[in-house]
């Protein structure tokens, strides 16, 4: 028998003083059977980074043409491609390739590290690519404000990123492997 996804009601208020970017999301997010709490909290701070009326959350790991998170066009390209944990390089090439920008946020620590060495080499060719990592210790106090029913506050500034769910608070500071030019 398969396992039906969770879904989970989120109020996501983001405050990105570097992008002056304002605003509170309602999402619905499905979570699939095989996620994780923590890659599920990752996702909801990489749309925060991200955050533009036009963001949207799309099928993720139940598909493998798709972003976790994408933006479009109006006229239905892609603007922003962005892809959570260690994506091939073969992924990477065909995200440039159909998105005007692609954002990879890997995590998972000693992996996330040695997949960034591994790989760093062949993404030099990609202008529109960027690469931001999460250490393991600020993801797992993420995976810890999970619930399937959350009020998330992310203020944004100066790169350092702070989330908060009622009273509890977690401080992420993004390492920027890779900066678009």
């Amino acid at each position: 028998m398969a396992l039906n996804a969770t879904i989970y009601k989120v109020e996501l208020s983001v405050s990105d003083m570097d992008r002056n970017y304002y605003e509170t999301h309602k999402l619905t997010i499905a979570k699939h059977p095989s996620e994780t709490d923590e890659r599920l909290m990752v996702r909801l701070v990489t749309f925060a980074l991200n955050a533009h009326e036009q963001l949207e959350m799309t099928r993720g790991l139940s598909t493998d043409d798709e972003p976790d998170i994408w933006q479009k066009s109006l006229s239905g390209e892609i603007d922003l491609w962005v892809a959570l944990g260690l994506p091939s390089e073969k992924v990477i090439r065909q995200s440039c390739n159909k998105s005007a920008k692609v954002a990879v946020y890997p995590y998972g620590g000693r992996v996330a590290d040695l997949w960034w060495d591994k790989i760093k080499g062949t993404t030099t060719r990609f202008s529109n690519l960027e690469v931001t990592a999460f250490s393991d210790i600020d993801t797992s106090a993420l995976a810890a404000l999970a619930s399937r029913a959350m009020k998330l506050q992310v203020n944004i500034q100066d790169g350092d990123v702070m989330v908060s769910v009622g009273d509890s608070i977690v401080y992420i500071t993004p390492m920027q492997w890779k900066g678009a030019a």
